[in-house]
């Protein structure tokens, strides 16, 4: 097998690249593989495990990355920040992307590309032979292709200012998709918990037009309350929408089960 067979297409690119929607699950407390199994079984196309709000290690992060690309789920990873080391060393765990929280700026953009993407288009360091490869060697120039080609790299937009600058965050070569964060959005604005406002549904549309305007995917997160929402904003453009945490869904599903019995 030489490198270009390699099995390291991002599904969850692909089919947002398409034109279709994809639906994630992010992932805080199951630790063990399985959940690449469960979220494979209900129909999920991808998962996220966040590590800017979960104590998992790089090491949990890894199996359940391996895991999932065996199953034809993305893995996706929300690092906790900006650190360049850090993005370097999720993505080697065998994640197919990363998402970053709080990008306000083109700056910041840049800075996240850079420590994503291996070069020409950014300045990751490379390890030729890892969980990408299956562990397999080959030519440099053709690896660090067609991985930059499979790495998702996502930017959340959660602040009037990012709102604001999302075009000039949009701009940024290798940056795939905004991701709005919609409660930390309300926060900013000084409307906590006001998912239905106008004044997100407008931001919503500011940041919309940037994603049209530039090619990138726009990004729904933290409408899994407000499904009636989510899907009005899938009609204007979104390609991919968070469903919900393992956290949510099974505190919903066990509450509504010990109620039936009560």
């Amino acid at each position: 097998m030489n490198t270009l067979d390699i099995p390291s297409r991002n599904l969850m690119k692909a089919k947002m690249d398409s034109g279709e929607v994809a639906v994630g699950m992010i992932v805080r407390i199951m630790r063990g593989v399985e959940i690449a199994a469960i979220a494979k079984g209900a129909g999920f196309d991808s998962l996220y495990i966040d590590l800017e709000h979960c104590s998992f290690s790089l090491e949990t992060v890894s199996q359940i990355s391996l895991t999932a690309v065996a199953m034809g789920v993305t893995p996706l990873v929300r690092v906790a920040g900006l650190d360049k080391a850090d993005i370097g060393r999720t993505l080697e765990t065998g994640a197919q992307g990363i998402i970053v929280p709080h990008v306000e700026n083109r700056d910041q953009a840049e800075q996240i590309v850079e420590a994503a993407k291996f070069p020409p288009k950014g300045d990751r360091s490379l390890l030729g032979i890892n969980a990408h490869t299956l562990f397999k060697g080959g030519p440099a120039v053709e690896i660090m292709e067609k991985m930059n080609q499979a790495t998702l790299v996502t930017a959340m937009i959660e602040s009037v200012n990012a709102v604001e600058n999302a075009d000039e965050i949009a701009s940024v070569d290798g940056i795939d998709m905004l991701l709005v964060g919609t409660n930390d959005l309300c926060n900013s604005l000084g409307i906590p918990g006001e998912l239905g406002s106008e004044r997100v549904l407008e931001a919503y549309e500011h940041v919309a037009a940037a994603c049209r305007a530039r090619g990138k995917h726009l990004g729904v997160g933290g409408l899994n309350s407000r499904p009636e929402i989510a899907r009005e904003l899938i009609k204007k453009g979104a390609r991919y929408v968070s469903a919900g945490s393992d956290t949510g869904i099974l505190m919903a599903a066990a509450t509504a089960t010990a109620q039936a019995f009560r």
